[in-house]
């Protein structure tokens, strides 16, 4: 054993008095691939010297003190081919000379793998990548296959839960078919201050009017995750929470053809069945998968049926072009059990008293991608979606709350009719992108600009006489929709970014966004017994600005700050609300505010990551709910914009190695621990509110969990806590009105372990290992009212296989 992390300290230290008195040579630059994108821990070496660097996740490299003259630099990675240039310099001389690597294919004798590690299981996304900036902003990046998680029901706990500050929504057992997230205590409901994406490309039901996740790939074809916050607003959109991209995996590309399969069984009648196939032939890489769960629930009436699927196609013409084509399709049929009362839910979280609700959502999207290296230095891609999908709904009416019985009438001896919803989507997005290198006074510089454009559609109808029935029937009976409505979205937006390095150390990185929003909605509603017809359209013009800074204090280690205006405006499901229990300000007005973000991040070598920082976030006409009393002294609740808030706090997260850090050939295994911890401070700082926290925002969120490995086996125990929080701007603690009242603190432990052998692994765990008893979502809507119980302790296990 020996004191690494003493001895890293003190040669930073030393080399960081010799950077500034130093006059001698220095050599810069970066490592990137043909298309672009930077190559990570590529070698670098200068050839008859001991000087030898590896690229950080920048693809970054540096020499300092380098004597004059002439030298070969000779740069190599598994995978490409070895690149040498000869290179002269002269004293106090400092030279950028930037590196292209060609991929290689290399024929090798089999390898028996006795342990496996990522190279990016937690990091931050590279300064430059897909066409994209991302110098000075908060982001993180996860690797998928290097964790243990129950990836077989999309346990946002395990995959997640290492973001600090992410908080969730969990609804995928009572109803509501994938699970909400959001960040520094905004609204996780159904991730609506969130922009979801797939492969870049956005996969929600509508852009701004709708801005719902219904559809979500499953963590199984998931290569990483990428998670953009704070200064989100200029290179995706304007949500405050920023957004997260979900990446599918691609055909490996040294074979013709590679089949998986997974099968995972588990508590409640779980069964998940994962099927992909994927290669390349020669310049055609293709990648499909189905999944299909079936799950009887752990609450009576919550059973699940689903399948989804994907096909991927990429033609590369040549090392500067390729072109791909992608669909993806979800259908699923899900029984609500419904929403809880408080005195339900303590009595007992895994009952229910709805058998008649029912939720379908069939989705499909179909993608267009593409990229062009117009040459060594410019790139242009692009990013076309195309969304037709539905939401359907059939329940009980919830009038009265969970606390209403739906019971069969003596009188008529029949159930009371259901309503039947239906919303239809039509949407498409493209996103053109041009990126461009140049050079100022020899340092690289970096600009990108792109347009956006936006069309969709939605058809919403609403209370339709439904059976009386308790099966899934989507039919009426008797009557007609009172609520017909159509919805139309345009969106333009236009963006630019520069990023200005100034030295080789510091970047500073203005931009520019301006939308171009239009909506209307034409249609009837019926107010009481009277129909209203309704023709109305609204135009918003958004300027949007923000700039980040960043400088590289070593390799692998930067500072970053920014600050970025962020907008949401008021959308279909405030106007003309589906399902609500509450009543309705009929005066909405958009939101508006900033992020801001300060932190330092990095690695060092290899047995320490970390990210530490702070956050701002100034939200002005925040939407909530308030709870108000009637005429005859019976509460209700309102939603209407709420007042201004502010949520600040810390976000930090670190995760060691002790065994790298201090062994240096460990016989014993590896095992590493980390720490995803958010405090935040979210309060309302204006109106009759002022002082009291924000809706859905814990003050603190803290995940600790520890890995071990050892050959073939891993295996991650994790104890994840959050503390109180309140579902209505008044912190109610106790209303007849379950839709409001306080989120208990709660305290989850999740256990999943992996054994892998050659093409072989076998999956296991045990999710809320002590049974916890908890939720994290009262709403006033589907699929509630009232509260939703989070899943108690369940067990699944999976075989893998590759062939």
């Amino acid at each position: 054993m020996r004191p690494r992390l003493l001895i890293n300290l003190t040669v930073f230290i030393c080399l960081s008095r010799g950077l500034l008195y130093a006059q001698t040579a220095k050599i810069t630059g970066t490592v990137k691939d043909s298309s672009g994108n930077p190559v990570a821990f590529a070698s670098v070496k200068i050839a008859g010297t001991k000087l030898a660097a590896s690229t950080d996740f920048n693809g970054r490299y540096r020499f300092d003190n380098i004597p004059s003259g002439s030298y070969a630099i000779t740069v190599s990675e598994l995978g490409y081919k070895t690149l040498s240039i000869n290179v002269s310099i002269k004293s106090e001389e400092a030279k950028v000379i930037d590196f292209m690597l060609h991929s290689e294919s290399i024929e090798m004798n089999e390898v028996v793998v006795k342990s496996r590690t990522s190279k990016n299981g937690m990091g931050h996304i590279s300064e430059v990548e897909d066409g994209i900036i991302y110098s000075g902003k908060k982001t993180e990046v996860l690797q998928l296959d290097s964790m243990n998680a129950n990836t077989a029901q999309n346990n946002p706990r395990q995959v997640l839960g290492r973001i600090p500050g992410s908080n969730y929504s969990e609804t995928e057992g009572s109803g509501f078919p994938s699970n909400g997230i959001g960040f520094r205590g905004l609204n996780p409901t159904q991730s609506i201050e969130t922009n979801v994406r797939q492969d870049g490309y956005n996969i929600t039901a509508d852009l701004y009017g709708y801005p719902e996740s219904y559809y979500l790939p499953p963590l199984e074809a998931v290569e990483r995750i990428e998670i953009t916050r704070g200064e989100g607003s200029l290179v995706f959109g304007p949500q405050f929470g920023g957004a997260i991209n979900y990446i599918i995996k691609n055909g490996p590309s040294d074979k013709t053809f590679e089949f998986t399969t997974a099968q995972t069984g588990g508590s409640y009648g779980l069964f998940n069945s994962f099927n992909s196939i994927g290669g390349t032939i020669h310049k055609w890489n293709y990648y499909a998968y189905v999944q299909y769960e079936g799950v009887d629930g752990w609450r009576p009436n919550s059973d699940v049926r689903q399948v989804l699927g994907f096909g991927r196609i990429e033609y590369k013409a040549n090392e500067k072009f390729k072109i791909g084509l992608e669909y993806s399709m979800l259908r699923n049929q899900i029984h609500m059990p419904g929403g809880l009362s408080d005195m339900q839910y303590d009595a007992s979280a895994d009952q229910s008293f709805r058998a008649r609700n029912w939720i379908t959502s069939p989705w499909n999207i179909m993608a267009l991608t593409s990229s062009l290296q117009l040459s060594p230095k410019s790139l242009l891609t692009f990013k076309s979606a195309f969304n037709v999908s539905q939401r359907n709904l059939v329940w009980k009416n919830e009038d009265g709350g969970p606390q209403t019985a739906d019971s069969i009438s003596p009188v008529t001896n029949t159930y009371v009719h259901r309503e039947v919803e239906h919303e239809g989507f039509e949407s498409s997005t493209s996103e053109l992108r041009l990126l461009s290198n140049y050079n100022i006074f020899g340092v690289q510089q970096t600009f990108t600009a792109g347009v956006r454009y936006y069309d969709g559609y939605m058809k919403r109808q609403e209370g339709g006489p439904g059976s009386t029935g308790s099966d899934f029937d989507l039919n009426l009976y008797g009557g007609k929709y009172a609520n017909d409505l159509d919805f139309y979205t345009q969106n333009l937006a236009l963006f630019a970014e520069n990023t200005f390095h100034i030295g080789y150390r510091f970047s500073v990185t203005p931009g520019f966004r301006y939308e171009y929003l239009r909506s209307s909605a034409k249609g009837y509603i019926t107010d009481d017994t009277t129909r209203v017809n309704i023709n109305r359209a609204q135009t918003r013009y958004i300027p949007l600005g923000g700039i980040g800074l960043q400088y590289q204090t070593t390799h692998a280690t930067n500072l970053y700050a920014n600050i970025s205006q962020a907008y949401r405006p008021t959308d279909y499901s405030d106007q003309t609300p589906v399902g609500v229990s509450s009543k309705i300000d009929p005066d909405l007005k958009d939101a508006s505010g900033y992020n801001a973000d300060l932190g330092w991040r990095g690695n060092f070598d290899g047995f320490l990551n970390f990210d530490l920082g702070a956050f701002y976030l100034a939200y002005n006409n925040r939407i909530g709910i308030e709870t108000l009393t009637d005429a005859n002294g019976n509460p209700y609740t309102y939603r209407t914009n709420v007042a201004n808030s502010v949520n600040k706090g810390l976000e930090t997260y670190i995760e060691f190695n002790p065994f790298k850090a201090f062994v240096k050939n460990s016989k014993i295994g590896t095992l590493s621990f980390f720490n995803s911890f958010a405090y935040i401070d979210a309060k309302y700082t204006s109106g009759q509110f002022k002082g009291n926290m924000v809706e859905f925002a814990p003050k603190t969120i803290n995940r600790f969990g520890i890995t071990y490995s050892i050959k073939a086996f891993s295996t991650t125990f994790l104890i994840s806590n959050t503390s109180k929080s309140f579902a209505d701007a008044n912190n109610t603690i106790y209303s007849p009105d379950a839709s409001v009242g306080i989120i208990p603190a709660y305290q989850v432990m999740d256990w999943s372990g992996t054994i892998r052998v050659k093409n072989y692994s076998l999956k296991f765990g045990i999710n809320n290992l002590a049974n916890a008893k908890y939720f994290t979502l009262r709403t006033d809507e589907y699929p509630g009212p009232g509260i939703i119980p989070s899943i108690g302790r369940s067990i699944y296990f999976g075989f893998e296989a590759k062939f």
